[in-house]
């Protein structure tokens, strides 16, 4: 394998993130079929899959139409190597979204022209703000009857704190959709539902004046020349640099499911998003041309083949080459080990590789070794930063419901909390456990999954819980009095850390007035 710089500058690792239903797996499959990665797309309707869409593997994925768990897929484009995260988009399961987003260089967003900007939207833009991720806005479907243009770009730079440069715009939407004009290359795609569209297809216009816009735009090339002169003077030419410092971000328009505007974008992509960039460690910040191998885990995944009892870590590499069968220093544990058999991905599909580049994700069979968020390094003492916690939203308590298989509940809370499906807490009295999640659909997948993968029943008693706190001090006699004046609200998360559950919201507004020397944390990347 090329070890150079043009080998890393020509690698693309990113995430398409969307609000449910917005069509990001179709928007995933298209890309894939671009890419030569698979012949056939799944088809994604009202919530019901037809063909299992390529990057969903888990059964309950299959039976609800939904992605739970983030895909990784790995494709040849144009001579780039592209990593693609497919992340969940049910608001239930946006902790591994936001944490598959410390694993990429870029996003790419989609937003249903129908409904616009919707809260898990605005969340997800959060993440990305906070880290300063370059992001691509696509606007999908627009063979259906949606917002005004204008309005949506309005509501995305109001709701999602960015501006935009649209780089294609709609010649009318719904059952009157007759294309895009792209604004860069200055030329027309025209609509065909279900037709692959390709380069060759742009009808290029050397001005707008052009008669060919009249014969393809019929009574709709009006107010496509009204739109251009309005977008050229209210959005202003692209700018690289703005995209690439996350301020600006340019959107594209089209149809997932008809497979239209999805490879004018891809090109883009390729041509603008950034190469693998440098990463910020505890210690110092490392460079992806560094030599020494540098990763760290950023998803777990138990039991992804259901024939075999495999648990998967997922490594983004950062810097240097990763070798199989090569022996790495796992930071947290102190220990050598060694990868004899690790995995490229295309959604179910492993394949070994030898080795791997920054920017590639890379699969790696985990006996128990690995917490999301561990460093593996050549021997540097290292301690990747950004993999946060949240504060869970519903709590509620683990009740066994076979005292047969105790010992299969135990392992398998453990291996899926592991995973991040949930956050697992430990009362010291009586080592009561409760599982905090986001949503309630996690309750679900987690019995699901204990059951058919581990054999185990339980039972899920709600808490009246309003939020989990990581709590620290300098002063260790104020937090030893305060874990004991609320030892029944005290848990440990499964690192060992102090967390206090507090009841509402006036009682932790309470605690932090009345206790000045202990710290409480929203999330676990403060500590």
């Amino acid at each position: 394998m090329d070890t150079s710089n043009s080998a890393v500058s020509g690698r693309r690792t990113f995430a398409i993130i969307s609000h449910p239903d917005a069509g990001k797996t179709t928007l995933t499959e298209k890309f894939l079929l671009f890419g030569g990665a698979i012949q056939v797309a799944g088809a994604v309707k009202s919530n019901k899959i037809r063909k299992t869409a390529t990057s969903d593997f888990l059964d309950i994925e299959k039976q609800r139409g939904i992605s739970v768990a983030t895909s990784v897929m790995s494709f040849r484009y144009r001579d780039l190597q592209v990593n693609l995260l497919d992340t969940p988009g049910h608001k239930d399961f946006a902790e591994d979204t936001y944490r598959t987003l410390t694993a990429v260089d870029s996003v790419i967003l989609v937003v249903d022209c129908v409904n616009g900007v919707e809260p898990q939207t605005e969340k997800l833009m959060e993440v990305c703000r906070m880290r300063k991720t370059p992001v691509i806005i696509f606007i999908n479907k627009l063979d259906r009857e949606g917002q005004n243009p204008f309005d949506l770009l309005d509501e995305i730079e109001q709701k999602l704190n960015i501006k935009v440069r649209p780089m294609s715009w709609p010649i009318s939407m719904g059952f009157t959709f007759k294309g895009v004009y792209n604004l860069h290359k200055k030329g027309l795609y025209m609509f065909d539902p279900g037709k692959k569209v390709t380069e060759a297809d742009l009808l290029p216009i050397e001005s707008l004046e052009d008669p060919l816009l009249d014969e393809k735009a019929g009574k709709h090339a009006a107010q496509l020349r009204e739109d251009v002169h309005l977008v050229d003077g209210v959005y202003g030419g692209f700018d690289k640099e703005e995209y690439l410092n996350a301020d600006a971000a340019p959107v594209f328009f089209g149809s997932a499911l008809n497979n239209f505007g999805i490879k004018d974008m891809l090109d883009t992509f390729v041509e603008i998003a950034p190469p693998p960039g440098s990463r910020e460690a505890q210690e110092r910040i490392v460079q992806p041309d560094e030599k020494p191998f540098t990763g760290f885990i950023f998803k777990i995944h138990a039991n992804i083949d259901p024939r075999h009892r495999d648990r998967i870590a997922f490594v983004r590499v950062c810097s240097g080459k990763f070798r199989r069968g090569k022996m790495y220093h796992h930071t947290r544990l102190g220990k050598a080990l060694r990868f004899n058999n690790p995995y490229s991905f295309l959604a179910r599909e492993k394949n070994v590789v030898d080795e791997a580049l920054p920017g590639d994700v890379i699969g790696l069979y985990d006996t128990g070794n690995f917490k999301i968020g561990d460093t593996l390094t050549e021997g540097e003492h290292l301690q990747f930063k950004g993999i946060p916690r949240f504060s869970p939203e519903i709590f509620r308590e683990v009740v066994n419901a076979d005292p047969m298989k105790s010992k299969q509940l135990d392992k398998g809370t453990a291996q899926l909390t592991d995973e991040g499906v949930a956050q697992l807490f430990t009362h010291p009295m009586g080592s009561k456990k409760i599982i905090g999640t986001v949503g309630e659909l996690q309750f679900e997948v987690i019995q699901h999954r204990l059951l058919n993968e581990y054999g185990a029943s339980c039972k899920f008693v709600p808490l009246n819980v309003y939020k989990a706190c990581w709590i620290t001090s300098d002063n260790a006699d104020k937090l030893d009095e305060f874990t004991r004046f609320k030892m029944h609200q005290i848990v440990y998360d499964k690192d060992g850390h102090l967390v206090y559950l507090a009841d509402n919201s006036w009682m932790l507004d309470q605690m932090i007035k009345n206790n000045p020397e202990i710290e409480f944390h929203f999330t676990s990347e403060s500590l």
